[in-house]
């Protein structure tokens, strides 16, 4: 615990038997209580991993339902232990796990209540081997999502987030895409209820056993990306009316 607050790690995975072992050792158990993994019918050995290095639940899909399908059985299943804090982190080793405790305290300190881990911040994005398209396209959404949602984050498409709990609790994520748009739902659900969200500088890391969308898929992303900026706006004009947001 931090603060005497039960922080619960989540780890939403597909195929990440070469990583996942590596991201758990530099968690930090001694403030992180409890992590949970769900497996979203990985075809390698993701599950016979993470049982034998003890991860504390391993919840498998019989079928692959998808990312955003993957987030929503982690977050139920970490609400039900009645976390304070929950770290979404990918395991596929693109993110330090080192930065849990800095999270952690923006949220315990009540500074944020959404604390993302920004690639962009640092400029290390493309250092770090992030695909130029992906690094434009990023930078053109991100642009376009602030204006839309009247923000100012750096970014919005970070696989890496800490959540207190309850808002979390406040939201019904479940209406969401069970597919990659799911994480900029969720994060247009909680501008809506006026969530305080904070950013802090991730380094990011790209190799070829890193978890990445391909081209096709990219697209498909920023289309649903823009077409949740976009039903914001006019939900939070009056003009049309979104159910994403009641």
């Amino acid at each position: 615990m931090l603060h005497n607050r039960k922080i619960i790690v989540i780890l939403p995975a597909y195929n990440a038997e070469k990583t996942l072992q590596k991201t758990v050792e530099e968690i930090p158990f001694h403030i992180v209580d409890t992590v949970i993994l769900t497996d979203d019918y990985s075809q390698d050995k993701t599950v016979e991993i993470a049982k034998k290095i003890g991860i504390d639940y391993v919840i498998e899909h019989q079928k692959n339902k998808g990312y955003g399908a993957n987030q929503k059985t982690c977050y139920k299943k970490a609400l039900e232990l009645e976390a304070d804090i929950i770290i979404m982190l990918h395991p596929d080793y693109q993110y330090t796990p080192k930065l849990i405790p800095a999270m952690c305290e923006l949220i315990t300190k009540q500074t944020f209540d959404v604390v993302l881990g920004s690639r962009i911040l640092s400029k290390g994005a493309l250092q770090g081997g992030m695909p130029l398209y992906k690094y434009i396209s990023n930078r053109i959404l991100t642009f376009i999502q602030n204006i839309l949602l009247q923000q100012k984050l750096s970014e919005y498409h970070t696989g890496y987030r800490c959540f207190n709990a309850e808002v979390l609790r406040k939201i019904n994520f479940e209406k969401n895409s069970d597919d990659f748009v799911f994480d900029n739902e969720l994060l247009a659900q909680l501008i809506f209820q006026k969530t305080k969200i904070g950013e802090i500088s991730c380094p990011a890391k790209y190799f070829e056993e890193a978890s990445s969308i391909n081209f096709k898929r990219s697209i498909i992303y920023g289309l649903g990306v823009l077409r949740v900026s976009i039903a914001y706006f006019f939900h939070q004009l009056g003009v049309v009316k979104n159910n994403l947001f009641e």
